[in-house]
């Protein structure tokens, strides 16, 4: 068996370090330069170009281990909702559309930014989240004609539901991003937005502890958790 090459092997700087880095710029509604200024203040001088060069090669990577291990866990759930919906983001201008499946505890699953949204982009937005995803028992929308022109070439419509706040779960789900876009002063193409969305959401999803449904110690059993399996990741 070939073992996999050390990602941080061109490095100098320690993977633990590089680690805290992606996690405060993505999780937390921080610019670069505040990124920097956090670091600094905890004894290490690093250029706020240096955070988005680890941001940039390292995001992407922790995500897909992140999402890997997650995919493999949630495929065996038996009642499986899934919530889809689309937000408007402005790029240059300009609005697109990120498309997101969120599952029934509030995770996203998949993001998928188009300039359209008509039934060719929930077409091909559906296909990415079920080929990765697996099937789903129930699929909420809202009332977009798009996702029943989509369902309908894809054999599933009879798992739709809709209703009024019924997609309540992908509505909320927004908010994190919105937040985070309006630290990053917006996006400025799609290529940016995409790989961002999907690095977001993958962190987002590993650091959710679902404090507000949850007792303190239960609580602090999770995030410390979730934060040993961060310190593990791509090692």
């Amino acid at each position: 068996m070939i073992k996999a090459e050390n990602p941080f092997r061109y490095f100098h700087s320690s993977p633990d370090v590089i680690r805290m880095v992606v996690m405060l710029y993505v999780r937390y509604p921080l610019s670069l330069r505040n990124v920097e200024d956090l670091l600094f203040e905890r004894g290490y001088d690093l250029c706020h170009e240096t955070v988005r060069l680890w941001w940039n090669r390292f995001g992407p990577m922790f995500a897909a281990d992140i999402r890997r291990q997650r995919v493999n866990r949630m495929r065996a759930h038996r009642h499986w909702k899934w919530h889809l919906d689309e937000m408007y983001v402005k790029l240059n201008g300009e609005m697109v559309y990120l498309w997101r499946a969120v599952d029934h505890e509030g995770e996203v699953l998949e993001s998928y930014v188009t300039k359209k949204r008509d039934k060719s982009a929930a077409l091909r937005f559906m296909k990415k989240a079920l080929k990765r995803h697996g099937k789903a028992d129930k699929i909420v929308t809202d009332g977009l004609r798009s996702y029943s022109a989509a369902m309908r070439e894809l054999g599933n419509e009879d798992r739709r539901e809709m209703g009024r706040w019924l997609n309540n779960r992908a509505e909320n789900s927004h908010l994190p991003f919105r937040r985070r876009e309006r630290a990053m002063l917006r996006f400025r193409q799609m290529k940016s937005l995409q790989k961002f969305a999907s690095v977001h959401a993958s962190i987002s999803n590993h650091f959710n502890s679902e404090r507000h449904l949850v007792d303190r110690q239960t609580f602090k059993t999770r995030r410390s958790a979730a934060i040993a399996e961060w310190q593990n990741l791509m090692a």
